[in-house]
């Protein structure tokens, strides 16, 4: 075992006070709306905080420092920077464009919105496409936290992903999302001082600290930010972060269940504008802290290296928390891993119990929001995509690309198709047929892009998937309500 005895009691503790913190803010629980939506009266700043910490998971702790690591297993520089600018479009026009949707009636998920304008069968199959993509992200994200268990303890992966997947599953089953959102909000804090703290060991155990690390950077050109080449197949370039990340975040804020259930646990519209709007500084900076993390490292490793060559940049931070952070300090940035990690896993869970209920279940049975019925499902869903989660994690598809490159393609595909049927339903001429039409036109896209493309060796950057399947049902959609209005 690579851990110190004083690392893993503080670990250990740590964990066991993040279980037993969700289960006591998520006491109480008496329906389905508490359970699911906090009884709508959540404050904005624990929303905000919430928000950010759902979409930081390990992939973004781990993966993006391994890609300002080296070019070998991304740009080596701050290239990715580019992506979180498009983030800031995206979030304004979803907070503006979006977000009021869901604040017209009392509604339960996202794809409320899409029962109401373009009928019950594109609601079902658009919420039926976001558990599928939940699912594989998030088994992938829980992939990432389980290789940290199998540095410091050298445990097989089935056993590392699936004893992550339990402890997240224990508050959030009883808790409900009153529980995700607070304990959020305290993991926001911990995976943050944990970063800093690591940043700052990384800058004390090379010669000339920080700023070395800095003037070499910059001697060496690993301080670029732009690249305004105009490359399809980059995943780097300004154009790709900000048309793609505009329109990525635009559907993982503005029509994905995972963060609209914050916005519908909010006490008003308002409330939830600020905390969208607010995220997108936030999250920019978090990026610009994981990236001079990779920065960093990869001064150390030149004057340091490994026992072994890094098979990927996912590998190269949780390395160094294990074998050289200081006894006392390893137990406390693995305890910012994990918090990542369960905040987002967390919300997960909890965003595909309500999609599950509400978009299937209680259709099905027509019970109501507030039976008993209802709050016993949520609860046993949560517990089924726990058990989902976990069997993608150790299926192995984490095993190519840096793991947040996967996450973030897969839902570019997905929340681009929803995107395009959210649009579909905000248009004069809409109707059920014509979203179908584009839903099935979305889904050829995913297909062309996912089997079609490799095939002819053509690379599209995962920033462009979400423009290309949004635009496909968008377009395929208002043609086909044109025609058959005439």
């Amino acid at each position: 075992m690579d851990i110190a005895p004083l690392d893993l009691a503080l670990l250990v503790l740590y964990l066991g006070g993040t279980i037993a913190f969700g289960l006591w803010m998520g006491r109480g629980q008496k329906t389905a709306n508490d359970y699911l939506l906090g009884g709508r009266d959540l404050p904005w700043w624990a929303l905000l905080l919430s928000i950010v910490a759902t979409e930081t998971s390990t992939a973004t702790f781990l993966s993006v420092p391994g890609i300002a690591y080296s070019a070998q297993f991304g740009t080596g520089d701050l290239r990715y920077l580019q992506l979180p600018l498009g983030y800031l479009v995206g979030r304004t026009i979803a907070a503006y464009g979006l977000l009021p949707l869901y604040f017209k009636g009392e509604l339960f998920t996202a794809y409320d919105v899409l029962r109401q304008r373009s009928g019950p069968h594109v609601r079902t199959l658009a919420s039926g496409l976001f558990l599928v993509t939940r699912t594989l992200a998030d088994g992938l994200r829980l992939y990432l936290t389980a290789l940290v268990l199998q540095v410091m303890f050298g445990w097989s992966l089935p056993l590392s992903v699936a004893l992550t997947g339990l402890g997240t599953v224990a508050y959030t089953v009883i808790g409900g999302i009153k529980a995700v959102v607070w304990t959020d909000v305290m993991q926001f804090v911990v995976y943050m001082l944990g970063a800093a703290t690591a940043l700052l060991v990384i800058g004390a155990d090379v010669d000339g600290g920080l700023g070395s690390v800095l003037a070499n950077a910059h001697d060496a050109g690993r301080l670029r930010v732009f690249d305004f080449g105009l490359d399809f197949g980059n995943v780097y370039t300004f154009w790709a972060g900000l048309i793609g990340g505009a329109v990525l975040t635009m559907g993982s804020h503005g029509v994905d269940q995972m963060i609209v259930q914050r916005y519908l646990s909010a006490r008003n519209q308002r409330d939830a504008q600020l905390a969208l709007l607010w995220s997108g500084p936030v999250v920019l900076l978090q990026f610009a802290l994981f990236l001079g993390i990779g920065l960093a490292l990869s001064h150390f490793y030149a004057t340091h290296p490994p026992a072994e060559p890094f098979g990927k940049g996912d590998r190269v931070f949780a390395d160094f928390i294990v074998h050289h952070l200081p006894t006392g300090l390893v137990g406390l940035v693995l305890g910012a891993v994990f918090s990542a990690a369960m905040s987002t896993l967390s919300s997960s869970l909890s965003a595909s119990a309500s999609a599950l209920v509400n978009d299937f279940l209680l259709p099905a049975t027509g019970r109501s929001a507030d039976s008993p019925f209802a709050l016993r499902a949520a609860k046993l869903a949560t517990l089924l995509f726990a058990g989902l989660q976990i069997v993608v994690g150790i299926s192995g598809l984490g095993g190519g690309d840096a793991v947040v490159n996967q996450v973030l393609a897969i839902a570019g595909n997905t929340t681009g198709v929803i995107l395009g049927l959210f649009a579909l339903a905000l248009l004069p001429r809409r109707s059920p047929r014509a979203s179908l039409c584009g839903l099935c036109a979305g889904i050829a896209a995913i297909a062309g892009i996912v089997f079609v493309l490799p095939a002819y060796e053509i690379k599209l950057a995962w920033p462009w998937h979400g423009l290309v399947t949004s635009s496909a049902t968008l377009l395929v959609g208002s043609l086909v309500a044109r025609v058959t209005a005439k």
